[in-house]
């Protein structure tokens, strides 16, 4: 139950409608958007909620227990307020979202609706659809340790412990062609043997794409370095334009001893029974 201010709750009981919906996002880097649904800027909690990109919403679901609840927003992309090169570079990937309803006659009247995060996001003729998704979603994301065969650490962390600063481990080239959206050919990897990077996680570190990250799909070798990427730039990769890549680790035991040396600090369980096992029957002469 939320308690409505009594301002609020006057102008509810009134009759008369000036209520308008406000969104505001906010980015994982910080960065603080406001749009709104009114036909004029609003400055609401301290935030400036910005009419131009024409936001709307759809209903609000919600639900008892653990369901997910959510809705819809749509918007204007606008190089001012909501860029589509920022989409595609994935700096609203998990934003948090307030939904905000405000009296646009007295903006210091207005309820925190409710908290969400940023899903998935659809985009169509210069406009973008996002979905919202309640807290309740975080009870999806998987916690503490994974028993399976693989390892369940993430490269050059903690419990990882390898340094992947090192040379061996971190490459640094330039592109020289990009034959696709997401295949670029790449200057200053000669050193490494191909599949090196497959599986790796390479960042732009200047151009048009300067802090874009993502993982190398393959790393082959044929007259010339290929890097294959699982997603796209947010542009086309030019000649010149610097990235770091790391090493690729598939999870494995194998990779784990023979790559890396780091048997000790795997974090699996190779010798593990598998469904195989599970299901055996007994085969006379057979242990």
């Amino acid at each position: 139950m939320k308690d409505v201010p009594p301002a609020l709750a006057a102008s509810l009981a009134s009759g008369v409608t000036t209520l308008a919906r406000c969104w505001r996002l906010t980015r994982r880097d910080g960065v603080v958007i406001g749009l709104t649904e009114h036909d004029d800027d609003l400055t609401v909690d301290g935030t400036l909620f910005r009419a131009a990109a024409g936001a709307s919403g759809s209903e609000d679901a919600s639900a008892l227990g653990f369901a997910v609840g959510g809705g819809e927003m749509s918007a204007a992309l606008t190089s001012e307020l909501i860029d589509a090169a920022d989409l595609d570079a994935g700096r609203y990937d998990g934003a948090g979202i307030e939904l905000i309803l405000a009296d646009w006659s007295a903006p210091d009247h207005f309820l925190l609706l409710r908290r969400a995060h940023l899903g998935e996001v659809r985009r169509s003729e210069g406009s973008f659809t996002a979905e919202l998704r309640g807290l309740s979603s975080a009870l999806n994301m998987v916690r503490g340790r994974l028993f399976t065969a693989g390892c369940d650490a993430d490269l050059g962390d903690a419990r990882c412990t390898i340094a992947l600063a090192a040379p061996a481990f971190t490459g640094h080239g330039t592109v020289t062609a990009a034959e696709g959206p997401g295949l670029i050919v790449a200057a200053g990897l000669g050193a490494y043997a191909a599949g090196w990077f497959t599986q790796g996680r390479l960042v732009f570190t200047n151009g048009a794409n300067e802090g874009f990250a993502t993982e190398v799909k393959a790393h082959t070798i044929t007259g010339a370095v290929r890097l294959e990427l699982w997603q796209r730039p947010p542009v086309l990769a030019v000649p010149g334009e610097g990235f770091a890549v790391t090493a690729g680790c598939d999870k494995s035991f194998a990779t784990c001893r023979d790559r890396f040396a780091n048997t000790l600090n795997f974090r699996g369980f190779p010798h593990m029974p598998g469904n195989d096992v599970v299901l055996r029957v007994a085969t006379p002469g057979r242990p």
